[in-house]
């Protein structure tokens, strides 16, 4: 029998974690997967991030409903990947899941992730979406666009694949949660400590809330996250920049020269022609100063000890509801409101 934990992590999942976790509960039961692995959901770890709504009011209700439900209080919104490092490291499974909240993710597939791990011999399995996402068009072209950024520019053929809703072997998962520092990747880190990855077709499901919990400007400060934690190749392509600059430097100086000495007639004013290299120079060496102060900032928050995240006992207390009627109200029935 493989104990499975479950982990979501919750920002604004007021609406819709209370229809997943009711999902993942018909799980709770002796299983068994299309490949006959016999399995059963033994926690689910639902990790508060300080969503703008009541959130933390529907996690207690379910905590209080489920017995298998444990909740996580983050003491402060940290992000979907340091919320799910922290679910991952209360996990006590043989295996660790990851979800997110809306309901796009289908916990029936939970079974063919697990025959994949075995089959496979995999400690990490991605699902792959064989539709569309339910996200508009833009959104969904801007993201392709950025995993194939990361896969020719930075190394990562496996970046296509990364997705939040996985498998990964349990004793992996929590040790990687131990060893996690303020500003890594997830799906990066992953990289760094599994070998065998497997993939499994997935159906997504449309999201259980009209508004996605990421606006581009999450969006791009993931896809930024994920380029500071490729190790030193943006700054290998800082330096490329620089050689290709050089090189670029020497040709039109050579042609000037070749110029001066061909051509017996006056030379033509180039004011537009300096201005346009001397803005192209000025923006790459910019442009490279604020890439190595992003990762001597980095640098900066492992060396000073900024957590990658934070935990509590409970949530802070949400202040008390307001009294059903006022004051002139008990007066008009003759109660005293000193009394109260």
């Amino acid at each position: 029998m493989h104990a499975v934990s479950v982990v979501v992590p919750v920002y604004r999942g007021e609406e819709t974690i209370g229809p997943l976790v009711a999902e993942l509960d018909k799980l709770g039961g002796p299983m068994t997967s299309p490949g006959g692995a016999a399995y059963r959901v033994d926690e689910i770890i639902l990790v508060h991030d300080h969503g703008p709504d009541r959130s933390d009011v529907v996690l207690q209700e379910l905590a209080e409903t489920y017995p298998q439900v444990r909740v996580v209080w983050m003491s402060r919104n940290f992000g979907q990947d340091a919320a799910t490092i922290a679910g991952m490291a209360a996990a006590r499974g043989d295996w660790t899941v990851t979800m997110d909240e809306d309901g796009q993710h289908d916990p029936a597939f939970i079974g063919d992730f697990l025959d994949a791990a075995l089959n496979q011999r995999a400690d990490l399995v991605y699902s792959k979406p064989t539709n569309t996402r339910p996200h508009g068009f833009l959104r969904n072209i801007t993201s392709r666009g950025a995993k194939i950024v990361l896969a020719t520019l930075f190394a990562f053929p496996d970046s296509t694949r990364f997705e939040s809703y996985r498998l990964i072997r349990g004793d992996i998962a929590r040790q990687l949660a131990e060893v996690a520092s303020n500003g890594v990747y997830l799906d990066v880190a992953l990289t760094w400590v599994v070998g065998e990855v497997a993939q499994v077709p997935v159906q997504l499901r449309a999201e259980g809330r009209e508004e996605s919990g990421y606006n581009y400007r999450r969006l791009f400060s993931l896809f930024w996250k994920m380029v500071l934690c490729s190790g030193t190749r943006g700054l290998r392509l800082v330096s490329l920049l620089g050689v290709s600059i050089a090189l670029g430097g020497a040709v039109m100086a050579g042609w000037v020269v070749w110029h001066a000495l061909t051509d017996s007639g006056t030379d033509p004013e180039g004011w537009a022609s300096l201005m346009m290299v001397l803005l192209l120079c000025s923006g790459a060496i910019l442009f490279s100063l604020g890439l190595i102060a992003e990762y001597l900032g980095v640098a900066l928050h492992v060396l000073v000890g900024k957590p990658l995240y934070l935990t509590v006992d409970s949530p802070t207390p949400r202040p008390e509801q307001p009294r059903r009627y006022q004051h002139d109200d008990a007066a008009t029935r003759g109660i005293d409101p000193s009394e109260h």
